[in-house]
């Protein structure tokens, strides 16, 4: 059974002479377009400028190509591999009308000899088959990644960002460690809040303390540990700010008139219907962590939500 959003395959149906197809290799400096143009035996390849607008006259020159060999266009479809870029031209592109993929770049079979040639020509020429197949409706030659919205890129920042700075705070402290064992120091630990202030007193196996250069590097690692450790709080303390707001936000009214669904019959549930919520004076229906403290109580009998009657266990009020 396909799935409406099974991105391992295009659902609609190619029709290749009013479609024009195109592939761009990304680069920092340059990106390279490759296109299939209706009516136009040559498949033309050009290098641009890294400029959405020029890609955009591009694309156009190409229809009108095509217009006068006798094809309208009627659909562009134009593909990239997922990377470093982002997806910020798919967005561009759709803006246009114009329909924008990325490519997950792990889908694309290449092939696995030692010493091939890799060049942007032959790359485009890997990502005109593998999409020419894509927008076939066939699963086997690449598969596609959602193209997010910009606050949904957003929102995976915070969680993101605090992987790195975690993996920043092992790497510190693997450091300090290291260096420590390194003079045969054994059994302090980094972590601790006032380590700077212990390096000084810290003595080699030796006799003599830690020597001078060694000793300024263990502080300012710990200077950038702690730098890390309050940036990592500053994220979580945000993220907390956040769902808070968002509960404060969540006003619908939660309604407990479906028993055999929604609550446990264990217990009272509270009924959160807006007949409810304007007897018991709340204007607008709370959150659901206050839920207890303006509604009155419904019961529900046990037997009546295990069997999922729903009209002999809902309230008068949902009734009415």
């Amino acid at each position: 059974m396909r799935k409406p959003n099974d991105m391992r395959r295009c659902l609609t149906a190619l029709e290749q002479d009013s479609t024009l197809i195109a592939v761009i290799e990304l680069g920092l400096q340059s990106w390279l377009v490759a296109g299939i143009v209706p009516g136009i035996e040559r498949h033309p390849l050009k290098k641009i400028a890294v400029n959405e607008e020029v890609l955009l006259k591009l694309l156009q020159r190409w229809c009108d190509e095509a217009r006068k060999a006798g094809h309208p266009i009627k659909r562009i479809c134009v593909a990239f591999e997922a990377g470093r870029d982002g997806f910020w031209l798919a967005r561009w592109l759709r803006m246009r009308a114009i329909e924008a993929y990325a490519i997950h770049p792990t889908s694309v079979s290449v092939s696995r000899e030692h010493r091939r040639a890799k060049t942007d020509r032959l790359d485009t020429e890997l990502l005109k088959r593998a999409f020419i197949g894509w927008l076939g409706g066939e699963t086997d030659h690449c598969s596609m990644a959602a193209i997010p919205t910009l606050e949904e890129e957003d929102r995976k920042r915070p969680n993101r960002e605090r992987e790195t700075l975690v993996g920043e705070r092992t790497r510190i402290v693997n450091r300090l460690r290291s260096c420590l064992v390194r003079l045969g120091i054994r059994g302090f630990n980094p972590k601790l809040r006032k380590a700077a202030e212990c390096f000084g007193k810290l003595r080699t196996p030796e006799g003599p303390p830690i020597p001078p250069n060694t000793l300024e590097e263990l502080k300012r690692d710990s200077a950038r540990l702690r730098l890390v450790r309050d940036q990592i709080k500053e994220i979580e303390k945000a993220r907390l700010l956040r769902l808070q707001q968002r509960r404060k936000l969540d006003r619908t009214p939660w309604c407990s008139c479906w028993p055999a669904f929604s609550v446990s019959v264990s217990k009272l549930p509270t009924c959160w219907c807006t007949r409810c919520c304007r007897e018991s004076g709340a204007i607008e229906g709370p959150s659901r962590d206050t839920r207890g403290l303006l509604a009155r109580p419904v019961r529900v009998e046990r037997s009546d939500a295990r069997r999922g009657s729903l009209r002999s266990a809902m309230p008068a009020c949902a009734e009415a």
